[in-house]
C-alpha cells in the first residue's frame, strides 16, 4: 500500500494538544509526529477523561483551543472496537475535535459497511475528520480524508503540494468506486462477514480482526515476535494457512502485546475457518 502521509501535518497553534499516539497503529501515530502528547491507556475511557480534564485545567485562559483525539474505530493492534458513543459524549463535554481512522471498519461494520454511522448510530456530522486507507475492504491503494465543508475547504487550501501532484492514478480510484458499488449492491456481504467472525471469535463477534497473543511471554518483545513468526511460517508451510504475525516498526511505541493477526473475509466458508483453527492449534501445540 502507498505510504500514508500525515493528515494533521503541522502544529496548528501554540496550544495544540493531541492525545492517543501510543495506542494507535503506526499510520495513525504518523499523523501526530510533530507534537508531544500525554499517555493514554488502550481503549480506556477513564484514562481519556483524566487526560482531557488535565488539558482543560491547564488551558483555562486560552481563547482558541485546538484539541484532537485520534481514534481507530477498530484497533489494528488489538482488534477491539472503540466506544465511539462515549467518546462523542466526552467531545461535547470537553470541546475537542475527533479524527477517526476507519481503515479497519470502513466497508466492514454496520449493515451496509458504512462503518461508524451504521454500527454505532452516531451521526457523521459529529465526527470532525474521517480518514481511512483503501487497501483493506476496497482492495486498492491510497486513502481518503473527509469531513465537514469547512474542514475540507481548509484542507484543499493548506495541504502540501504532493496531495495534488501525487494523487491516486485513475485506475486505482476506479477500482475503489467499483468496490463501493459492489458493497452497496450486495448488502449480504457484510452479513456473511459477521457470521464468519462469530465462528472464529465469540468474545468480539463484530471485529474483522482476531488477535491471538501468547499466554506467557518469552521475556522480550523481540523473542515473542520471532516465536510468532516461526508459528506463522510453519502454519503456511505445513498447513497452507496464511496468518500474519505482528509487524512492529522500531518507531512504533504501541504498548500492546504482539500476536498473530487473523483477518476474516466474507469469502471464507465455515469449513475454511474451522480448518484454519485446527491447523493453528496443531502448529502452536508443537511449538509452545
Amino acid at each position: 500500500m502507498l505510504s500514508e502521509h500525515p493528515v494533521l501535518e503541522r502544529a496548528v497553534g501554540p496550544h495544540t494538544t493531541i492525545s492517543g499516539k501510543e495506542v494507535v497503529n503506526f499510520a495513525s501515530a504518523n499523523y501526530l509526529k510533530f507534537v508531544g502528547h500525554d499517555k493514554l491507556l488502550h481503549n480506556d475511557m477513564e484514562s481519556l477523561e483524566r487526560t482531557l480534564e488535565k488539558i482543560t485545567a491547564q488551558n483555562k485562559r486560552v481563547k482558541k483551543l485546538r484539541r484532537y483525539v485520534v481514534v481507530e474505530f477498530v484497533y489494528q493492534n488489538s482488534g477491539q472496537i472503540a466506544p465511539l458513543d462515549k467518546i462523542i459524549k466526552s467531545k461535547e463535554k470537553y470541546r475537542f475535535r475527533v479524527l477517526l481512522d476507519e481503515t479497519n471498519s470502513f466497508g466492514v461494520l454496520g449493515r451496509t459497511g458504512r462503518g461508524l454511522t451504521g454500527y454505532c448510530g452516531v451521526p457523521i456530522e459529529k465526527i470532525d475528520i474521517v480518514t481511512a486507507a483503501m487497501g483493506h475492504a476496497l482492495a486498492t491503494e491510497g486513502g481518503f480524508c473527509t469531513g465537514s465543508a469547512r474542514v475540507i475547504d481548509h484542507q484543499r487550501l493548506s495541504s502540501s503540494g504532493y496531495v495534488f501532484s501525487a494523487s491516486l492514478p485513475p485506475y486505482l480510484a476506479s477500482a475503489a468506486i467499483t468496490a463501493i458499488d459492489i458493497l452497496e449492491q450486495n448488502p449480504d456481504l457484510t452479513s456473511k462477514l459477521k457470521e464468519n467472525i462469530a465462528i472464529l471469535c465469540k468474545s468480539n463477534p463484530e471485529s474483522p480482526i482476531v488477535f491471538l497473543v501468547l499466554e506467557k511471554s518469552t521475556g522480550s518483545v523481540k523473542s515473542d515476535l520471532q516465536l510468532l513468526e516461526d508459528i506463522a511460517d510453519r502454519a503456511l508451510k505445513q498447513e497452507s494457512i496464511f496468518v500474519v504475525a505482528s509487524k512492529r516498526s522500531t518507531l512504533d511505541k504501541c504498548p500492546l502485546h504482539v500476536g498473530i493477526r487473523l483477518f476474516v473475509s466474507a469469502a471464507h466458508s465455515e469449513s475454511d475457518l474451522l480448518k484454519a483453527c485446527e491447523s493453528l492449534k496443531r502448529v502452536a501445540a508443537a511449538m509452545l
